[in-house]
């Protein structure tokens, strides 16, 4: 009885939290992937300027 509460246990908590980090681990590195190879591909133009702006930063008065 006990061991099947363990089993029940780990199906409902263990194995849904292990997907999902999986998935943040691969969303992750196909992003960071995805843009290094865009950054490249518009290296001097304006997309590329846009991109590496800093939108938090407060303009200076």
């Amino acid at each position: 009885m006990g061991g099947s509460v363990v089993i029940i246990i780990l199906l409902i908590v263990i194995v849904p939290v292990s997907i999902i980090m999986t998935g943040l681990l691969f969303s992750g590195l196909l992003g960071t992937v995805l843009q290094k190879e865009v950054d490249k591909e518009n290296q001097g133009t304006e997309l590329y300027d846009l991109s590496q702006k800093d939108f938090y930063q407060k303009p200076s008065s």
